[in-house]
């Protein structure tokens, strides 16, 4: 599929939607996205949470599934280490992101988008349901600043950093490594007004602020996906995410997994040059 600029946006997406077969079971895997790497080549990791994560029903289907397609796995490895529900914090304190340090290799990229999940609450009390509790959610801003909490949830004491320490720790863990980090915005949720969709929030915001601090690739896909949105229009974006306003379906998947791959095209010295499946050659390269 070949994304094409924003005029031609409603073309594609009419093509596309006419061409959509059923969508397989996506029922998350963890064991999965830990499926054994080809030490030989280097490997595209994507670190996040649901909005890039295997999906759990038909509707619900992230962008780093569908964005394998558009390489050559015999050049690159694609690691979806993206999970469901994680936080820039708790991808680290459960262990998710030492996991994939434990892979990386001077030469890999990871790709790191976080900033849905962080806006939850930093802790929660007992009036809170268990069920309802989501005490995932990072200091917001950029600074340097701690809370001290004893987590409701894992019943253990913790210190809590800000969003962007969190997100400096992957960049520098990363470029430890000798491998290159990329951050990317949000994606973009379907939420409405004056038939402008919701551009993207202070976490892209503060994503494009560490990746200039730290001096790494930064990908605007809030923007670029909001341009394409507003030209396609409410109803017809609505249609792509047949769950809630934040998860999207196959079809949306592969829109935004195309617009991944145009931007990291775009860059200078194109990070995946070489290493791309014809139906990655035939995405115009796009900023």
């Amino acid at each position: 599929m070949r994304f094409l600029r924003p005029a031609l946006f409603p073309l594609l997406m009419a093509a596309t939607l006419a061409a959509q077969t059923p969508a397989p079971d996506l029922k998350q895997n963890p064991a999965a996205a830990r499926a054994p790497l080809n030490p030989a080549l280097p490997t595209l990791f994507v670190a996040g949470d649901s909005t890039a994560a295997r999906g759990r029903g038909e509707t619900q289907q992230g962008w780093a599934v569908p964005f394998a397609d558009y390489f050559d796995l015999a050049k690159v490895n694609v690691a979806n280490r993206a999970r469901g529900g994680r936080s820039s914090r708790t991808f680290i304190t459960e262990g998710l992101w030492a996991q994939l340090l434990t892979d990386l290799k001077a030469g890999d990229i990871v790709l790191i988008q976080f900033g849905h999940n962080d806006a939850s609450p930093v802790n929660e009390d007992d009036s809170v349901p268990v069920a309802a509790r989501r005490a995932r959610g990072s200091i917001p801003g950029l600074g340097e600043e701690t809370r001290a909490v004893d987590n409701i949830i894992t019943k253990k004491a913790e210190v809590v950093h800000t969003f962007g320490w969190y997100l400096r720790k992957m960049i520098a863990d990363t470029k430890a490594k000798g491998a290159t980090p990329i951050v990317l915005s949000l994606t973009i949720r379907s939420v409405w007004k004056d038939g402008k969709v919701e551009r993207g929030t202070r976490h892209s915001r503060w994503s494009a602020e560490v990746a200039r601090a730290a001096g790494v690739a930064f990908f605007d896909l809030s923007n670029a996906m909001a341009d394409a949105f507003d030209a396609l229009g409410e109803a017809q974006t609505k249609a792509l995410y047949p769950q809630d306003h934040t998860h999207f379906g196959a079809v949306g998947a592969d829109l935004h997994a195309a617009r991944v791959v145009a931007g990291l095209k775009a860059m200078p010295a194109s990070p995946i040059a070489g290493v791309l499946s014809p139906q990655g050659t035939a995405v115009a390269a796009a900023p």
